[in-house]
């Protein structure tokens, strides 16, 4: 892979794995046992330059290509996908902002969010509006200075910590997905109050909560998206994460399957090593082939993104398998260490639970199928119900 890409991209990767070496990987643990967001991280991840990824050169950005983005969160993720995953997620507003916002909010906006003075959140899920994001009931009513927002949204990845939330409402109800419009909230404006940070089964460093939103007031300027392009932005960026889920499923795959292959190698039980058992090797031998399997879906994907293809199959194709065999290769590498498996001195108690977690991101399972079955369908001239 390294002999397509130029000096500048592999640097980017190689700082991307230094980085989590020496910033994520020796405190993931306690991040995760002390359920603490570890908002310091931001500011030294920005430092690195891996808060503008995908911005362009012009604005402070990397410009990195959909692979190399897809390389460089593999890298992170190896360390600590929640972290990776929030990172993401604000390296996906940053881009936004920078790809489609005014003059006004990518003045306002970028210089900071690109420092990681100011940390970004999308609020689109809802407490009764999951894989349906048509059903958004959170309501913009225009009044006369801007807008006022009335809502709840669930599931809010970096709420905990966020400055600046993209807040999607609803602008007439009766127009469905087409009164659908995107906002740039200030985290600390009046009327928006963060939820206790959920508690789950890991994944803590994501700090995930909901959101109350009550008579917020915004001005005009802080419309990043029109009733309609909001859902259809949404849409866009969803195809993108869903890669990119891909990438981290590969990332704690890959870092599992090396701790399990490191400790059976130096486990003696009846005066050999574990891993001379063929048994084990096979087993083993299988979780790298979906890893294999996982990444040529993976680098598909992001090169259809790369080519300009809104890559809908491929992205849900990417993230279906590779969720999958990122929870059963996991659970495989546990069980291949046996009782160490579950210890918290290794990380694959961390990778287990996070590696369920990307089942729901950004569309759940079952979601991927019927995206996947849609595009099945229409080969044959059959529309999906």
């Amino acid at each position: 892979m390294y002999d397509t890409l130029s000096s500048e991209e592999v640097h980017l990767i190689k700082t991307a794995a230094a980085f989590a070496a020496g910033e994520i990987e020796p405190y993931a643990t306690d991040w995760e046992l002390q359920r603490r967001v570890p908002t310091e991280t931001f500011k030294a991840a920005a430092d690195a330059g891996l808060t503008g990824l995908l911005v362009p050169k012009l604005l402070g950005g990397r410009d990195a290509s959909h692979i190399v983005v897809a390389k460089v969160l593999e890298e992170l993720s190896q360390a600590c996908l929640a972290f990776t995953f929030g990172l993401w997620v604000h390296n996906n507003l940053v881009n936004v902002i920078a790809r489609n916002g005014s003059q006004h909010q990518i003045d306002r906006y970028l210089p900071e969010m690109l420092a990681g003075q100011r940390v970004g959140a999308f609020c689109i899920t809802e407490p009764g509006t999951g894989s349906d994001a048509t059903a958004i009931s959170t309501l913009a009513e225009k009044v006369s200075n801007g807008w006022r927002l009335n809502g709840e949204k669930a599931w809010v990845t970096n709420s905990v910590c966020a400055d600046v939330f993209a807040v999607y409402a609803q602008t007439n109800p009766d127009s469905g997905w087409r009164g659908i419009a995107c906002f740039l909230v200030d985290g600390n404006v009046q009327g928006l109050e963060r939820g206790v940070p959920y508690t789950m089964s890991g994944g803590h460093a994501m700090g995930v909560s909901g959101l109350r939103i009550e008579d917020i007031l915004v001005p005009e300027t802080s419309m990043l998206f029109g009733p309609g392009d909001g859902f259809k932005a949404a849409m866009k960026a969803i195809n993108l994460a869903r890669t990119f889920v891909a990438a981290l499923c590969c990332g704690i795959l890959k870092a599992s399957l090396e701790a399990a292959l490191t400790y059976c190698a130096g486990r003696q039980a009846f005066g050999k090593p574990i891993l001379a058992n063929q048994g084990l090797q096979w087993e083993l031998a299988d979780v790298a082939t979906d890893l294999e399997a996982a990444r040529l879906l993976l680098y598909r994907a992001a090169f259809a993104l790369d080519t300009g293809d809104d890559a809908i199959s491929e992205s849900a194709h990417a993230k279906k398998f590779a969720s999958r065999v990122a929870f059963t290769g996991i659970s495989q590498c546990m069980q291949a260490m046996g009782a160490a498996g579950l210890r918290t001195d290794t990380p694959l108690f961390r990778h287990l639970a996070t590696a369920k977690m990307t089942h729901y991101m950004d569309g759940t399972t079952e979601i991927q199928n019927v995206v996947i079955s849609r595009e099945i369908l229409r080969e044959h001239g059959i529309r999906a119900e």
